[in-house]
């Protein structure tokens, strides 16, 4: 069935309000730690969370729930999204819990669930979270909370020490000069932390945060910063986390912007050079770039597409066997190191092949962009988008005009009230012409 609360990336929304309220929050604990009683008498579950003020609070509401449940609650403080998942793997938690809303601005914030493996939980299982959740959270919040939660330091110390623990063997860090941009967000201490351990040279931006200024004008969204700062400092590489860390963007010597696509081409070469990469075969989405398909055909390397999110992601690469996926996001899976997507870890790949090759261009040499265009339509409901008969014509005209030489994604965002609009094409003109005649219909059918 449809769910009305877990979207593509958990639970999200405004503090305060449903279903970010504290019934449904405490509702949410409470799911979570009834679900794992039903197999552990001692359910162990661990909360991080990024800088967001709103952060605390919801992780109290919801310890208090998974206590009320019977589980025993530890606190990672803030930390990443992919660390947190790491954590629930090395030190057998029963679940994990991340409170963050990504690369959204601070007066959202959402709510992640891991299971016992640091992945996101099914879908199937979602849906009986759900359930339990809209059944409970009527209910009265306790008067008295949960044992107030202390940040356990060790638990970063333990997830950097994973990390360093994944430099490619022959690289070396030690005076690497690089740009971390930390969204003043949850990587603000551990990225530099990382990397300096590492010998590099590390210049900082995005590593203040205030509880309010997450990914405000800095990180994975907003890259001059980044390019500005690599250019000035003469630095060899630049990496833009989004407020969880979840993801990872660069930025070459030259301020060349280099996404997820380039990241899977420069790893998908690596790895297929060390006979690596499991079936000659990479996994992205509808909304990877026909150049990077192209490119990698020319390799002998398949790309498999699946769903946005990276999920959807995981699901083939786990299905099929394959250790590489992702997403233009920066969103990236390295399976024979974690299931889950992890910004830092991508960094430190991605900095080990540099300096082992003298730079980020020579690991993407062939990829062209197809001129691309993603247009974001507020829509007050989702239905079918089959169902709407001038958006389906609108859709059928762009595909039998551009043929095999470009491509259309139109789909729902899985956290926002939006309809997305993509188009891809040899020719930017087509690109502007067909994205325009569907945000258009889109907008006639189901805008605000």
């Amino acid at each position: 069935m449809p769910k009305s609360l877990f979207g593509t990336d958990g639970i999200r929304g405004v503090p305060g309000t449903a279903p970010l309220d504290d019934a449904t929050l405490f509702a949410t604990g409470q799911a979570l730690g009834s679900y794992l009683h039903r197999e552990h008498s001692a359910a162990r579950v661990l909360i991080g969370m990024d800088t967001r003020e709103s952060g605390p609070h919801i992780a109290a509401v919801l310890a208090a729930g998974l206590s009320q449940a019977r589980a025993s609650v530890a606190l990672a403080g803030v930390i990443t999204t992919p660390g947190v998942a790491c954590l629930v793997r090395q030190n057998d938690f029963e679940a994990g819990v991340v409170i963050s809303a990504s690369h959204n601005p601070f007066h959202d914030n959402g709510v992640k669930l891991f299971s016992h493996a640091g992945m996101k939980f099914p879908d199937a299982i979602e849906e009986v979270f759900e359930v339990d959740i809209l059944k409970h959270r009527g209910n009265s919040l306790p008067a008295e909370s949960a044992p107030p939660l202390v940040s356990d330091a060790s638990f970063d110390a333990e997830y950097l020490a994973y990390l360093r623990g994944r430099v490619i063997p022959g690289a070396k860090l030690a005076g690497f000069r690089m740009v971390l941009d930390c969204a003043n967000g949850a990587a603000y201490k551990l990225g530099p932390e990382l990397f300096r351990s590492l010998g590099a040279e590390v210049i900082t931006i995005g590593v203040s945060p205030d509880g309010r200024n997450i990914n405000a004008g800095c990180g994975s969204l907003h890259l001059e910063p980044l390019r500005q700062c690599v250019i000035e400092q003469g630095a060899t590489l630049g990496v833009a986390f989004d407020g969880d860390a979840d993801r990872a963007l660069f930025v070459d010597e030259n301020g060349r912007v280099v996404n997820g696509d380039g990241v899977m081409l420069a790893a998908a070469r690596f790895l297929n050079s060390q006979n690596k990469l499991k079936g000659a075969r990479v996994v992205g989405t509808s909304m990877t770039n026909l150049g990077l398909e192209r490119v990698l055909a020319t390799e002998n390397i398949a790309l498999a597409r699946t769903d946005v999110g990276d999920r959807y992601v995981l699901e083939e690469m786990l299905r099929s066997g394959n250790v590489l996926g992702g997403e233009q996001s920066g969103h990236i899976i390295f399976l024979d190191d974690s299931p889950a997507g992890d910004g830092l870890l991508t960094a430190v790949k991605i900095a080990s092949l540099v300096s082992m090759n003298g730079g980020l261009p020579g690991l993407i040499v062939g990829l062209q962009d197809y001129p691309q265009t993603i247009v974001n339509v507020k829509v007050r409901s989702k239905p079918p988008l089959d169902s709407l008969p001038d958006v389906a014509r609108a859709l059928s005209d762009a595909q039998l005009a551009l043929g095999k030489t470009g491509r259309v994604v139109l789909r729902y965002s899985g956290t926002e009230p939006l309809a997305r609009v993509m188009v891809e094409a040899e020719h930017d003109s087509d690109v502007q012409r067909y994205s325009q005649s569907l945000a258009d219909a889109l907008r006639a059918a189901i805008g605000v």
